[in-house]
């Protein structure tokens, strides 16, 4: 017959129609398709056989002739075209379980991979709540490509992934630099072939910028903030309107400069009392610095206020944690004190049948407060090699190496000279 495509669509399902000067081509209806074959009988065995071309209409009639062609060209030089596609498909089959046993056993798909590396590295290595936090990005964000096979994930794969993301690229970033990082690791492992290309390293590299948070439907920017002498005098002042706990803990980021990490895991057996005073002690472990080896203890002298909760909180809590969770045998969560400064933020709109007082300085977060610090260590003259050591850097380069001064006697000097400043901050009126 001559083909026509209404009478294409009316086809019931088992039915087909042959194209006249076309033998052995068919259209053939199932349930939810049309699907051009080639009937032909085995020149190697004599059996009838077809192999599928295509669906319709994707495939058209001129396009369908076309590969008729090449079928029966291949059937009339005397070879059976369904045993060589069955062949085919049997040596890709086989040559892709080869692929597989080289990669090494329990190592096959894209999460098993990032599951090597997080038990393998990442666990045993990081703090646990950043091995969480890798664990979560992988378990929220790979989708599908996590169960791909590892060697099949091509550059566009790769590529698609991380720029699904590019909405939120600080997670976008997080997520390129640990599938990289996961790789290598089995890369090194021999559970990947040593040709699988890492194309997690090598797309998008330096195209994944951050454009700040958005507030209030604008977006801030990615510069930090830093509170003015002005704002820091009106935040002091304000400060007895948070909880004594949210109080305690912002008052040791402004007096101390540490990390907030470092104050809410703080216990009364870290702090002690020499000849020079009252320090805190923060063992190595507790700090960002645990991974280098070369690192130490961090030593915060304590002065003014943040002494003064201290040797408070130690009255009360003894030598445990001196922020504890009331919930467990732990410590306090960093972000209750987050929280705690959105919710009296000016523009915060959460809860709104709560009546609360509002901060007068607007649009920072905790960490901003030992940033601050550190500014007004620097304007108040305190050289730098100190200032950094204060909160916790290591110095760089071959100075980090060997100079292995304690800066014992400078960390007192300039902590006590940042709170009688912090106290003549929050004097102005």
């Amino acid at each position: 017959m001559q083909f026509d495509a209404r009478t294409a669509k009316s086809l019931e399902p088992g039915q087909h129609v042959t194209i006249d000067g076309y033998p052995g081509l068919r259209l053939q209806a199932r349930e939810t398709s049309r699907t051009w074959t080639y009937r032909y009988k085995s020149p190697v065995d004599g059996r009838m056989r077809q192999i599928k071309i295509g669906q319709w209409p994707a495939i058209s009639l001129p396009a369908a002739i076309v590969a008729w062609e090449a079928l029966r060209t291949q059937r009339d030089a005397g070879e059976d075209p369904a045993m060589a596609a069955r062949v085919e498909r049997a040596e890709a089959a086989k040559k892709k379980a080869a692929v597989r046993e080289r990669k090494g056993a329990g190592v096959r798909t894209v999460r098993q991979v990032c599951n090597f590396y997080l038990d393998g590295h990442i666990k045993p290595n990081r703090k646990k709540k950043g091995a969480d936090e890798i664990e979560r990005t992988f378990n929220t964000m790979l989708g599908e490509v996590g169960d791909m096979d590892a060697v099949d994930v091509t550059r566009s794969v790769a590529f698609d992934l991380i720029q699904s993301f590019a909405a939120t690229p600080v997670q976008a970033s997080s997520l390129r630099r640990e599938l990289g990082a996961a790789w290598d690791y089995a890369l090194d492992a021999g559970k990947l072939p040593e040709d699988t290309p890492n194309w997690w390293r090598l797309i998008l590299r330096g195209k994944l910028k951050s454009k700040g948070k958005v507030l209030q439907g604008k977006q801030q920017g990615v510069s930090k903030r830093v509170l003015s002498p002005d704002e820091v005098g009106k935040l002091i002042r304000w400060l007895p309107n948070f909880t004594t706990l949210v109080s305690d803990i912002l008052t040791i980021y402004l007096w101390a400069a540490v990390r907030g990490a470092e104050v809410v895991t703080i216990e009364g057996a870290e702090v002690a009392e020499d000849s020079t005073g009252l320090w805190w002690t923060i063992p190595k472990h507790k700090t960002k610095n645990a991974h280098i080896p070369e690192a130490t203890d961090h030593r915060v002298p304590l002065y003014g206020r943040a002494a003064e909760v201290v040797q408070r909180r130690i009255d009360l809590y003894g030598a445990g944690y001196l922020f504890p969770n009331d919930s467990e045998a732990g410590h306090s969560e960093q972000k209750v004190a987050g929280v705690a400064v959105w919710h009296h933020q000016p523009y915060c709109k959460s809860r709104p049948e709560l009546e609360r007082p509002r901060l007068p300085v607007s649009h920072w977060a905790p960490h901003d407060l030992r940033r601050t610090s550190r500014t007004l260590l620097a304007a108040l003259g305190c050289p730098r090699d100190t200032a950094e050591v204060i909160v916790g850097h290591m110095l760089p380069g071959v100075e980090g190496t060997y100079n292995r001064h304690t800066y014992d006697t400078e960390r007192q000097l300039w902590l006590k000279r940042l709170s009688d400043h912090l106290e003549q901050l929050a004097a102005r009126r």
